[in-house]
């Protein structure tokens, strides 16, 4: 059995890895694909010993070829990553590349692997209306592993549970016990320290503003045929109830386990295996003296999920567009040229550009969220 994994430096791919090391030796790593962290990346390669490895940075790839001079280890160029897969087979791939840049590879890889870990929720996004048209036609079975979704997959891999209404948790991230005046002066380091999830800067802030769990509802209505109508998001600081579902016998069903990335990646890797290990059924069983807490989303506080209430989902466009803007948005907070308390600004005023471009196909939305972008920071004066 062996496995593809893309972004294998950041947080997922390093996780999975660990798992794979500790629980599964028999998976055999195939391919490794990473960014730009070169040093990383030749230390997954001492380690586990991949068929090949990619690197998107193309300025480090000769000091990555010279690491690798008596390794039995490949590298395929970034241009050529695709055509690759297309030529071959995986029996397990995990998609953790954080942003939409994670759409150039996703169907190419649907073409080559049978089982898809897919934690690129920026992907869904903006390609959620393709996506089950793609895993059909290739029979990949589609794995969600965001926390939400996985405690979702279960209930709804019965085509005939009836419910009511589907609740999303969201933490609440680092400020929910702030002011409004507070938020003024939020600096990118406190932004990116989540209180409960270990994640990349991206997901962090997008918790902290409450991003994540709009694109998250627009994930769970393309994966599950959810209507939007019936998805809402409920804020619980101890993040350990993942989703809560109204079924229609008049009773709810909450998804509890641990806020640990290890469960869903753990179980995407079992999926074909199906270990029991009593270990880890002891050391994540319930605890019996937690203490829950929900509340209703703030929309003062979180301004940017009123942002998202207004825009027309059922437009393929406008779901992009948010998606794109966040992200960029994102970005400029990141390198200071926008505040924190922009970030909903930003993609508010972003969202009223108009387009008329066609998203029928994967390449024509990396197109259009290229377009876009580009149209986006001249518009707000940002080179």
């Amino acid at each position: 059995m062996n496995i593809n994994i893309f972004g294998s430096t950041g947080n997922i791919g390093t996780k999975t890895l660990s798992i794979i090391k500790n629980n599964f030796p028999f998976i055999q790593v195939n391919l490794l694909l990473a960014n730009k962290n070169y040093k990383k990346l030749l230390t997954q390669v001492k380690l586990f010993k991949p068929k090949y490895v990619c690197l998107n940075d193309n300025t480090k790839l000769p000091l990555l070829k010279k690491k690798l001079v008596n390794y039995r280890t490949k590298i395929i160029l970034s241009c050529d990553i695709n055509e690759y897969l297309y030529k071959s087979k995986t029996e397990l791939t995990i998609l953790s590349i954080s942003g939409y840049n994670s759409l150039n590879y996703l169907e190419a890889i649907l073409f080559n692997t049978n089982n898809l870990g897919l934690v690129s929720k920026e992907c869904i996004v903006s390609a959620g209306h393709l996506l089950k048209k793609f895993s059909k036609k290739n029979n990949t079975k589609i794995f969600p592993l965001d926390s939400e979704h996985y405690s979702l997959n279960y209930l709804f891999s019965n085509k005939n549970f009836q419910y009511n209404n589907v609740y999303l948790t969201a933490s609440g991230g680092p400020f929910l016990t702030y002011n409004l005046k507070s938020l003024e002066k939020v600096t990118f380091k406190q932004a990116i320290k989540h209180p409960k999830w270990k994640m990349g800067y991206k997901n962090s802030i997008d918790s902290s503003t409450l991003a994540n769990k709009c694109l998250e509802l627009v994930e769970a209505h393309y994966l599950f045929d959810i209507p939007y109508e019936k998805l809402k998001i409920i804020i619980h600081p101890e993040a350990v109830i993942h989703s809560i579902v109204d079924c229609k016998n008049l009773t709810s069903i909450m998804n509890y386990f641990y806020p640990d990335m290890f469960i869903p990646i753990y179980n995407f890797l079992n999926s074909t295996n199906n270990i029991d290990n009593e270990y880890l059924n002891k050391k994540f069983e319930f605890n019996q003296t937690n203490q829950l807490n929900f509340y209703k989303v703030d929309k003062n506080k979180f301004p940017l999920f009123n942002v998202f209430d207004q825009i027309d989902k059922n437009s393929k466009i406008d779901v992009i567009k948010f998606n794109c803007s966040n992200e960029i948005a994102v970005n400029l907070f990141k390198f200071n040229k926008i505040k924190y308390n922009q970030i909903h600004q930003f993609i508010d005023n972003s969202l009223s550009l108009d387009f008329n471009n066609q998203v029928n196909s994967i390449n024509d939305i990396v197109e259009f969220q290229q377009y876009f972008k580009e149209i986006v920071l001249q518009k707000n004066e940002i080179i």
